[in-house]
């Protein structure tokens, strides 16, 4: 399994509040904050829009970054987007060592067409979106598949009966629901209420 990292260039900042974060991004910069597990404080640092557009473009999970004079490799732990524009105001970046497991959220996609949608009339639902697991840095998944293609009215999963690789852990609830297929709502029926005429 080939790791993908990517290089990131990012630049020390001193830290004065909402203002000097205005400013980190009017010069077409993203404020952010790095810290790791081993970290008693944590680095406030900027890097520039279009290298975290590639950064994210590239389809990894470990970053490498220099932090003072040391190199270290990192995961994006948030992002924090603007509720409109949907630019990003801020990020953090966590320290990983690549032989310890972290906890990572990770999407959900669901494949195929289910049955009960397709011949049933009914509605998928999916309430859960993502999961976390644990796992070494270099075994983060891009999204785990769920294939809802024989799934009829009334059929539902559970996060537990996510069928994980052996490198990973699962560290979310197993008794939310994933995906499941129900009766689509009439809206023609009217609603009566007991203890009207």
């Amino acid at each position: 399994m080939s790791v993908k990292e990517f290089k990131l260039e990012v630049n020390k900042r001193d830290v004065d509040g909402k203002k000097g974060s205005k400013r980190v991004r009017r010069e077409g910069n993203i404020p952010g904050v790095y810290y790791s597990h081993d970290s008693k404080v944590s680095i406030p640092f900027s890097i520039a829009q279009k290298e975290l557009f590639e950064a994210q473009k590239s389809g990894s999970h470990i970053f490498n970054i220099s932090v003072g004079d040391k190199k270290r490799n990192v995961i994006f732990k948030s992002v924090q987007y603007h509720p409109v524009t949907d630019d990003i105001l801020h990020i953090d970046l966590y320290g990983v060592k690549m032989d310890e497991k972290i906890t990572v959220k990770v999407s959900i996609h669901l494949t195929g067409d289910a049955d009960g949608v397709k011949n049933e009339g009914g509605v998928l639902n999916s309430p859960t979106s993502e999961i976390e697991i644990e796992c070494l840095p270099m075994d983060i998944p891009d999204a785990i598949e769920i294939d809802v293609t024989e799934f009829s009215i009334g059929d539902s999963m559970q996060v537990g009966e996510i069928k994980l690789d052996e490198i990973h852990t699962l560290m979310s609830s197993p008794d939310a629901v994933v995906a499941s297929v129900t009766h689509a709502m009439r809206e023609d029926e009217p609603v009566v209420e007991e203890g009207e005429d």
